[in-house]
């Protein structure tokens, strides 16, 4: 006869009771937390274990007994809390008739009308979607997308896009968390897959910089670095010894008053050339987005100080 489960626990037994003899080496059999092992020789004879209830979640505003749905998120407009209506199959996955179909096609179009509540609100997703749509041409990670959505609400709600382009502050928050997280992607570099100009996107970051207090950090030939070396696909070596230079070129205060690309780029190509590697002026110029003349004179600079 089977008998009732536990309100709460495992169906085995939880405390540290032992019963019967271990197949390995008839040791005893020790049950803890719904897993059978042996006290001798510690052999794992059943790990299974059903658990009928649950321990809420400990948030920073309190416990949390919910265990379903996604997460929430900023980046989508509704913070991820919209429905979807299927088009093909029902929840037990059987497919719809075609008069089903044909009611879920009208369901769909009359709840996309009524997605949006406001004009800021349809305002707000698409820069959610234009915010999505860069940073995924630009390889950048989901954060990125998350504290850039979170400084467009803000403007938003500081009525800061009012008779400016929504498409130039979504490219100008990516900026600005490029700037505030020390990413080496350029204000060029994002304008060159956004839909707006280069001085637009600056613009709309010059103005969330001013109104909101922006914790930017300067920009350092080092963090440059990486992005260059991979376009350049030089070695691990190199690498390192670039980033010893770029270190010297700071420590000197070469870096004061000059374009952190140009020194950056200076100092991958002497390390190329301390280690016999071909590569030209006009190369490493191309991929730091500075003149050759400024390599050079860079290059010239952090030479002198190493004599």
């Amino acid at each position: 006869m089977i008998g009732t489960p536990y309100a709460s626990g495992f169906d085995e037994e939880t405390s540290n009771q032992c019963s019967g003899c271990c197949p390995e080496c008839n040791g005893e059999i020790e049950t803890d937390g719904g897993e059978r092992t042996c006290r001798e020789c510690g052999l794992v004879i059943d790990g299974y274990g059903i658990a009928h209830d649950f321990e809420p979640r400990s948030f920073e505003d309190g416990p949390n007994r919910e265990r379903t749905g996604a997460p929430l998120t900023p980046a989508r407009h509704d913070r991820g809390l919209s429905s979807q209506i299927g088009r093909w199959k029902d929840g037990k996955q059987q497919s719809l008739s075609n008069k089903k179909r044909r009611q879920l096609g009208r369901l769909r179009r009359e709840h996309s009308r009524a997605r949006f509540q406001s004009k800021a609100e349809r305002n707000l997703a698409f820069a959610c979607t234009e915010i999505a749509r860069i940073v995924a041409a630009l390889g950048m990670t989901r954060e990125t997308t998350e504290f850039a959505c979170t400084l467009f609400r803000q403007a938003q709600d500081e009525e800061l896009l009012i008779g400016r382009a929504l498409e130039a502050f979504a490219a100008g928050s990516i900026y600005a968390v490029c700037r505030c997280r020390s990413l080496p992607d350029s204000a060029q570099e994002i304008a060159s897959v956004a839909r707006c100009e280069e001085s637009a996107l600056r613009n709309a970051y010059s103005v969330l910089n001013v109104e909101f207090g922006l914790e930017t950090s300067i920009q350092q030939p080092q963090q440059l670095l990486p992005k260059f070396a991979d376009q350049l696909d030089v070695p691990a070596g190199v690498r390192r010894r670039a980033r010893d230079l770029a270190d010297v070129a700071v420590d000197e205060g070469l870096a004061n008053g000059r374009h952190p690309a140009g020194l950056a780029g200076a100092a991958l190509y002497l390390a190329c050339g301390e280690h016999d590697l071909s590569v030209t002026q006009s190369e490493v110029a191309s991929v730091a987005d500075v003149s050759i003349v400024t390599i050079r004179q860079r290059r010239d600079e952090l030479q002198a100080v190493l004599e």
